[in-house]
């Protein structure tokens, strides 16, 4: 099986990317390379007779009609996102030119293709959608958000990947596009930009700055580890039912606080200091419209597809630490290109 991949340099598109190589599929990463792609996040692939590279933005109908005439897919990952919560907040219309004009775009670029290939082929097509629980808002202290959920978007970031949601679903509905959406919690692991949560903890650190947490860090989050994701896509792309949404949950809640303390511990451990790293920790004014708790339910996926998350928080956070250790020059290429840590998220109307 061929599969286009969208935004595979990315965060968890490389992640994906990598994995599916591993399992013997071959695939086409298309990615317009933005502040959060970076090539070398899959430099030790692009020798693979199975991959290939396009260069092109999904908002680029052209680009995409003759990527998917060149390449002849049997299937599409479509990963490629903007996702920073903070940047939605200063840039929402970037927010919704990438997720919903970019995913109808590529969606009618499918569909267009779909309707040429032959019946065989055209039965085992799939396109497959990967989106947020945050699509569903937020939850009080108890329940947890399944395929059933109510939309309920509250910043432009989910509102934007909750639109996309619709685009998927109406084309499936109406022009037969065979899709599968699926909705998934806080991603973590290597590779994940310095801007989100869990990177800017361990780079503060280490370099021995302050540790912003909002509020007082007592919102809650489930926390998916990065493969353990990619495999449940992957998962999905090839078993799950044509038409259906599936979540997939890390089962690893979390508040903010006890999450960042995690990783302080661990940082205690791996590059100790006369203090602890925690001593850090400044509380500073919340994010507009923060939604107080997220939590998944994989039920379905798990009754359906087998899956269940296989990293721990604690081990996947320890994993995480170690990487970000090892790959100094990673993250700190990213503070050169112009990433200062800055606070991003503060407009308000």
């Amino acid at each position: 099986m061929k599969i286009l991949i969208t935004g595979g340099c990315g965060f968890i598109g490389s992640t994906v990317v990598r994995r599916a190589l591993g399992e013997g599929f071959a695939v086409v990463n298309v990615d317009a390379i933005t502040y959060a792609g970076d090539p070398d996040n899959i430099g030790d692939l692009q020798d693979s007779p199975r991959y290939a590279f396009e260069y092109a933005d999904v908002c680029d109908a052209e680009a995409m009609a003759m990527i998917f005439q060149r390449h002849q897919p049997d299937a599409v990952l479509h990963l490629a996102a903007e996702s920073h919560v903070d940047r939605s907040i200063d840039g929402p219309l970037g927010f919704v030119r990438t997720n919903v004009t970019g995913t109808a775009t590529l969606l009618e670029a499918a569909r267009a293709y779909l309707d040429k290939l032959p019946d065989s082929r055209r039965k085992t097509f799939r396109f497959h959608h990967v989106s947020t629980d945050e699509v569903y808002g937020a939850l009080g202290e108890e329940g947890v958000f399944d395929e059933q959920s109510p939309y309920a978007p509250n910043s432009p970031y989910s509102a934007s990947k909750a639109a996309s949601d619709m685009m998927v679903r109406a084309w499936g509905k109406t022009y037969g596009l065979p899709v599968v959406i699926t909705n998934t919690s806080n991603n973590y692991g290597p590779f994940q930009h310095p801007e989100k949560l869990i990177p800017t903890v361990i780079v503060n650190a280490l370099e021995g700055r302050p540790i912003p947490l909002y509020g007082r860090g007592t919102q809650v989050r489930d926390w998916l580890y990065v493969e353990d994701h990619a495999g449940a896509l992957l998962r999905v792309l090839t078993r799950g039912r044509v038409g259906e949404t599936y979540c997939i949950g890390g089962e690893a809640e979390r508040s903010n606080l006890e999450l960042v303390k995690i990783v302080c511990a661990v940082l205690d451990q791996a590059r100790p200091r006369s203090w602890p790293h925690a001593d850090l920790i400044r509380f500073v004014s919340d994010r507009p419209g923060h939604d107080f708790r997220y939590a998944i339910s994989n039920a379905k996926i798990a009754a359906e597809l087998g899956f269940r998350p296989s990293v721990d928080l604690e081990t996947g956070i320890a994993r995480t630490v170690r990487w970000y250790l090892d790959h100094e020059a990673w993250w700190g290429a990213i503070r050169e290109r112009g990433f200062k840590g800055q606070r991003l998220g503060l407009k308000r109307a």
